[in-house]
């Protein structure tokens, strides 16, 4: 559905998009993570035609992006980190202004809006300026207008920034439900999103990408893993005890209400049965033991190295 190859975007002297190449299957979810200024926003507006490219080829459904891009855009949704949204309007005048841009037919008009209303839950507000609307109802109108001439692929470009954990979830199971009818890219910089969200990865820095990988396998490649531990009583026998385990480098002790230990140990090691044994032996009283998501800065870190690129 989308192929990418050894597209490179310069300014001036300096490498945004460094030669990269990958491809995504008809109905996948591509996370394409990295951190802020890796070079994900440049090379989603390259993809959908925003931006052309320096070097490189790039093409959706069969169509080059650079020179057909008539039929690119017929195809694709975009979802930018700044919605395209007038405050002004209301969401209905909104979603038909997007139509009639869309070229759809008077006939199927109402139609396409009734589905990206109640696909995008916005039936309630559909009356409501989008000025008065929150951070959460802002995005969903901005993916209703990426959906609303039901394109094949969906570019959606870091889509549950500045939202609250509740709508985070919302807009994720949103996206998932997607997964069936179309091809997404999912340009995100924060890990636990694209865990939730998608089939496989891309990681970029500095404008290069340094892995591709399916998500259940997700972090393979990296060196380290970490446990949370709560228990009720903690000690520094328990502590001592934790680092004789084999694999474990290092344990914290943290207090802040409750009794918190972070182990952290060689990611080929699987020792939350000897964390357990541990914690019962000296009577802490385990409360909870599970794997703590990485964050995309340890696991990114952990995979170049430590080393740390300039910001594009």
């Amino acid at each position: 559905m989308i192929e990418v190859k050894e597209l490179t975007k310069k300014y001036g002297d300096r490498i945004a998009v460094d030669n990269i190449s990958f491809s995504v299957k008809r109905g996948e979810i591509l996370g394409f993570l990295g951190q802020n200024g890796a070079g994900k926003t440049t090379t989603m507006k390259m993809l959908t035609c925003f931006m052309p490219a320096t070097i490189g080829t790039a093409s959706i459904a069969g169509f080059d992006v650079f020179e057909n891009s008539y039929e690119v855009k017929k195809r694709i949704g975009y979802l930018p980190e700044t919605p395209p949204l007038y405050p002004e309007l209301l969401v209905s005048e909104y979603l038909n202004f997007v139509a009639d841009l869309r070229a759809i037919p008077r006939r199927e008009k109402k139609k396409r809006m009734d589905i990206v209303l109640d696909r995008c839950q916005l039936g309630d507000v559909k009356n409501r300026l989008i000025g008065n609307l929150s951070k959460g109802y802002r995005q969903r109108v901005g993916l209703a207008q990426a959906l609303i001439h039901d394109p094949e692929v969906l570019i959606l470009d870091e889509p549950t920034v500045g939202l609250d954990p509740k709508q985070q979830s919302e807009a994720r199971s949103l996206i998932r439900s997607l997964r069936s009818e179309r091809t997404v890219i999912y340009s995100t910089h924060i890990l636990s999103e694209v865990a939730a969200t998608c089939d496989r990865i891309i990681i970029i820095d500095r404008g290069k990408i340094v892995a591709q990988e399916a998500i259940n396998s997700l972090g393979a490649t990296g060196t380290m893993t970490k446990t949370e531990v709560i228990v009720q009583r903690s000690s520094e026998n328990v502590a001592q005890c934790l680092r004789s385990i084999s694999g474990v480098k290092n344990v914290q002790c943290l207090s802040n209400g409750k009794e918190r230990i972070i182990v952290e140990s060689e990611a080929q090691e699987d020792i939350m049965a000897e964390i357990a044994k541990v914690v019962v032996n000296n009577n802490a009283g385990l409360i909870r033991m599970a794997p703590v998501q990485l964050a995309l800065e340890d696991y990114y870190l952990d995979l170049i190295g430590g080393k740390r690129g300039v910001v594009i």
